[in-house]
């Protein structure tokens, strides 16, 4: 009789391995955040073109997304958070992921251009190019400050949004990019404070790993210092206003504060109720830009000052 638990290789890939290969989690900020600083831009667009701009835009980040997991397949399966993925998993080969990667990335620029201006697309060919070179590349692997300067990639799209709209860079697009920007480090330096182990093993020099955890817990609460002026300044531009500077007081207050406990907190601490501190202010760091944006929309329905 043949054995039915025999293995018969990896499961043939699905179309949710493939949505999953795009990393539509991390796609969904990019795509809101690209939203908020389209529409909130001086200059109206035609709602049709406004929506083909953002889905170019969404296509340009899954793009991004797959060549990552493309290049990272190796480190990917090292790592319980990520041992799951299509590649590291087998359900999609390295080279269906490059593929992918690669077709994404011509069409979201080509569609952009044509559909909004090609500035758009020039920068979001450079995002893509940012984030599968510059970061995942050369980054990631060589310095603990690979998410301080590869988070500018997740900080380009409402850049990019607000140049679909105006076909360039205003201060209000650039504080939009520093908001995440300064943002990136506490929020992925909190997720490694708990799951240093994974990026050990993977070889990942992480801040955590390349200086422990005291020194990371410096490094967040000095960066949620560094981040608020500029998410308050937004407030006093032409995309901000009162209920802005209300939320956006509230939230980097919250923010500022649980980077303090972070810093306070010794490793004996955290390791005895299981990293709860840290990953509660993870958590805290997910509805933080989601609430900055969402208050820019806010407002921009209300009125300004």
């Amino acid at each position: 009789m043949a054995d039915t638990n025999a293995y018969e290789g990896p499961a043939e890939a699905g179309f949710g391995d493939y949505v999953a290969l795009l990393k539509p989690r991390v796609m969904s900020l990019v795509v809101f955040t690209a939203f908020v600083g389209l529409w909130i831009a001086p200059v109206p667009m035609n709602p049709f073109v406004a929506f083909c701009s953002v889905l170019f835009i969404a296509l340009g980040g899954g793009a991004s997304g797959a060549l990552n997991m493309w290049y990272d397949s190796d480190i990917d399966a090292v790592m319980k958070r990520t041992a799951g993925r299509p590649v590291p998993s087998g359900r999609v080969s390295r080279d269906d992921a490059l593929a992918v990667g690669l077709a994404l990335s011509g069409l979201s620029v080509m569609m952009l251009g044509l559909a909004a201006n090609w500035f758009a697309a020039g920068f979001l060919a450079f995002t893509i190019f940012f984030y599968a070179v510059v970061y995942t590349i050369w980054l990631k692997r060589s310095t603990p400050q690979n998410i301080v300067i590869g988070g500018a990639a997740g900080a380009f799209p409402p850049m990019i949004g607000w140049a679909c709209a105006t076909g360039g860079i205003g201060l209000e697009s650039l504080l939009m990019f520093a908001l995440i920007f300064f943002w990136t480090p506490p929020h992925f330096w909190a997720l490694a404070l708990f799951m240093n182990n994974d990026y050990t093993k993977a070889g990942v020099p992480m801040l955590t790993v390349t200086h422990g955890r005291r020194v990371t817990r410096r490094h967040i609460f000095g960066y949620t210092l560094v981040l608020a002026p500029f998410a308050i300044w937004l407030a006093f531009t032409s995309v901000g206003g009162p209920f802005y500077l209300a939320v956006s007081a509230v939230l980097n207050v919250m923010f500022i504060a649980g980077g303090w406990q972070i810093l306070r907190r010794s490793e004996e601490q955290a390791e005895a109720d299981g990293y709860k501190v840290e990953k509660r202010y993870f958590r805290q760091s997910l509805y933080y830009t989601f609430l900055h944006f969402l208050a820019l929309l806010v407002q921009h329905w209300m009125g300004g000052w």
